[in-house]
């Protein structure tokens, strides 16, 4: 997880989120053919379409990391990940973090660092971890009150999970992974939505 500076809202349309996902897809490859902004405007490219070229990239070359559940808010992003190249987390966030603040502080006329420093991490350990893990990062749309279902975020891993038909290149890899745990998801999902968006509330009042 990474966030703004100072809860600066990062995101701000549609353009945005899809160029945030744009560089986390790109980014998890072993080895970029170019700069982003360059392979987005090859023939190749415009011709194909963004996720294809990428992903017949990645099926050639490899990935360093590959991504499992992510969601991107307005002021903050989660990704749950697993690392098939050592220090491949590190880079591709690196990597995708920094291009977006290029991207940013190129289209808003803004200068200086968008995210704080290192990302916060946490090592998954078990099956269920990660299966709670994916739930709490989809229903971070509804414990912030944006939708009031994780369906309707349009910027998360979550119809990926629920509807994978819908996907002809679907960003989040996870089901070699959680296969077998997947039938009830979205009930797994939604039924908890009520209790983590109170939790949030209590978290919050703790706090002020």
């Amino acid at each position: 997880m990474n966030k703004s500076i100072a809860g600066y809202k990062i995101f701000c349309g549609k353009q945005d989120y899809e160029r945030m996902l744009k560089l986390l897809r790109f980014f998890t490859l072993k080895n970029p053919p170019a700069k982003v902004s360059q392979f987005m405007a090859t023939a190749q490219v415009k011709d194909e379409g963004f996720e294809a070229c990428v992903d017949k990239l990645g099926d050639e070359l490899g990935r360093k990391v590959q991504i499992i559940a992510y969601c991107i808010m307005p002021t903050h992003l989660h990704i749950v990940a697993k690392q098939l190249d050592e220090g491949g987390i590190s880079a591709m966030l690196q990597m995708s973090l920094n291009s977006y603040a290029r991207y940013f502080n190129t289209r808003y006329k803004r200068q200086g660092p968008l995210f704080t420093g290192k990302f916060k991490n946490v090592l998954v350990e078990s099956d269920e971890q990660l299966l709670h893990l994916t739930r709490y990062v989809h229903l971070n749309p509804v414990t912030a009150s944006l939708v009031d279902n994780p369906a309707r975020w349009f910027y998360s891993s979550y119809q990926e999970y629920i509807n994978p038909e819908d996907f002809n290149y679907p960003l989040a890899r996870y089901k070699e992974l959680m296969n077998d745990t997947l039938v009830d998801y979205k009930k797994f999902v939604e039924d908890h939505a009520s209790y983590q968006k109170e939790l949030a509330l209590i978290k919050q009042q703790i706090i002020e």
